[in-house]
Formats: structure tokens, C-alpha cells, sequence
């Protein structure tokens, strides 16, 4: 680690620790070390299949389609996947008071496998599927493997067919995530933004409103995002997983 980068992490921790209210808000970015492909860029998923997809209407006229690329893109690593370093130390820094919450636009899972309690999931969950008639809710692996069906049909009504319990283009985002994240952006003094580029709306605005409300911001990503040069304080250019263990360690010591 250069002595650049060191003083960067030496920073960050100081101003966490004088902080009183933090939140964190993630991208895809926390969950590539974890080899969860991102949505964009190189190796990023719409190099392979197209986003419209995953528009609502387009799975609600031809759910066939839609359903078997979904369980490709989501679904094929969904037993190998783990939570890096980066969740880790995010569910230590909440586990000792200092963050108060997780924003996250990723629908993986994995902040609640690392440990994490208090998530707003902007984008909805992967790991359930909801029937579109009964509402209905189950976990998708007993879906996958118990009900060769695709698409599949819930086993409650019989009739309904299930959607992953995450935002399709074209849905709104969930009323209590949304109420509960534009909260978070009002009341926090710190933000710590970790992997996202602040392209995918209406995601991106959270830490504008926040910023907008007096909010610092640190930021940790591998490249400059939208934010860097225009509300961020700290940029730390470098991976999730080893600047927020680096980080933790200088806090939790």
C-alpha cells in the first residue's frame, strides 16, 4: 500500500470516528470482488444479454424468455458466491455503533450473509420470488429446484406466476426502502459510497440529497464515478474489499 493511500485510509478513519450519523451506500461495485459480474463496463452483463430483458413489460409478455436468461445471469453462481472483506467490514463497523445503515442498490444478498442488520435494499432482493397474483413469497432455490417449470408458477394459488423479488426496469421503487433511504440521506453527517459509478437513477441521487443536506462524503472505488470530482471529500481509489479492511482495522484496533 503506498504511503499516498495509507494517509487516505488514516483519513477516512478519523472522519467515521467523528462522525455521528453514517451510512453506507454500495453498488455493484462491493460485490465484484465477490465474483458477481457487474451490469456495466467490461465483463459487465448487458455485454451479453440485452437490458430490455428485464423491462417489466417484457416479462410480463414473454415470461419465458425473460425467466431463462434470469436464471443464467443470477442464479448459476448463486451457491459459490460469498461476502469479501468489503461487506465484512461493514457489518463490523455496524456491529460496533459506528455505521447506522446500508443502502444498497445490489440485490445479492450478501450484506445480510456478512452480517449487516439495517439494509434498505433499493432494487429488491434476488434470493425470493412473489407471486404477481397471490403475493405470495418464497426462497428461489426451492423454486429452482423443486418446479422444472419455467417460467414458474407459484404453489400456493397454482395459477400465478412468480417474479424475482427485485426492480425491473420499468417498476417503482419499494415505498419503504425509498422513504426509509431518503431518511438516511437527510439525517446522516457521513456517506461512505463504495462501488458504483452514480449512473443508475434514481439510485444515484441519494448521495446528492445527502451532500445537499450538509453530508460528507467518502468514496472508495478502483475509477472515478460521477461523484468524485463533484460532491465527494475523500476519493480513495482502490478496491472495497482492502480500503475498508484497512479502515476497519484502524477504527475497531
Amino acid at each position: 500500500m503506498s504511503l499516498a493511500l495509507q494517509a487516505q485510509i488514516s483519513k477516512a478513519s478519523e472522519m467515521i470516528k467523528d462522525a455521528n450519523h453514517i451510512a453506507a451506500f454500495t453498488g455493484a461495485g462491493i460485490s465484484v470482488e465477490s465474483g458477481i459480474p457487474p451490469f456495466r463496463g467490461e465483463g459487465g452483463i448487458w455485454n451479453k444479454y440485452p437490458p430490455e430483458l428485464l423491462e417489466i413489460s417484457h416479462f410480463l409478455t414473454d415470461p419465458l424468455t425473460t425467466w431463462k436468461a434470469i436464471k443464467e445471469i443470477f442464479y448459476t453462481f448463486e451457491h459459490t458466491v460469498k461476502p469479501n472483506e468489503a461487506h465484512i467490514a461493514l457489518a463490523k463497523l455496524e456491529a460496533r455503533g459506528f455505521l447506522k445503515a446500508i443502502i444498497t442498490q445490489n440485490i445479492d444478498n450478501l450484506h445480510q450473509e456478512a452480517g449487516s442488520k439495517t439494509i434498505f435494499e433499493f432494487h429488491g432482493n434476488m434470493k425470493y420470488v412473489r407471486c404477481l397474483d397471490c403475493q405470495a413469497e418464497f426462497e428461489v432455490m426451492r423454486i429452482l429446484q423443486d418446479n422444472s417449470m419455467i417460467p414458474p408458477l407459484c404453489p400456493t394459488c397454482e395459477t400465478g406466476l412468480l417474479k424475482p423479488d427485485f426492480i425491473f426496469f420499468g417498476e417503482d421503487i419499494p415505498k419503504m426502502a425509498y422513504r426509509n433511504t431518503m431518511d438516511q440521506a437527510k439525517i446522516a453527517d457521513l456517506f461512505i459510497v463504495v462501488g458504483t459509478t452514480g449512473q443508475v437513477v434514481p439510485a444515484s441521487y441519494i448521495p446528492i440529497i445527502a451532500k445537499q443536506n450538509g453530508c460528507k462524503i467518502i468514496e472508495i472505488n478502483p475509477q472515478p464515478s460521477s461523484y468524485t470530482n463533484t460532491i465527494t471529500d475523500l476519493f480513495i481509489q482502490c478496491k472495497a474489499g482492502e480500503a475498508l479492511k484497512q479502515i476497519a482495522a484502524l477504527i475497531l484496533k
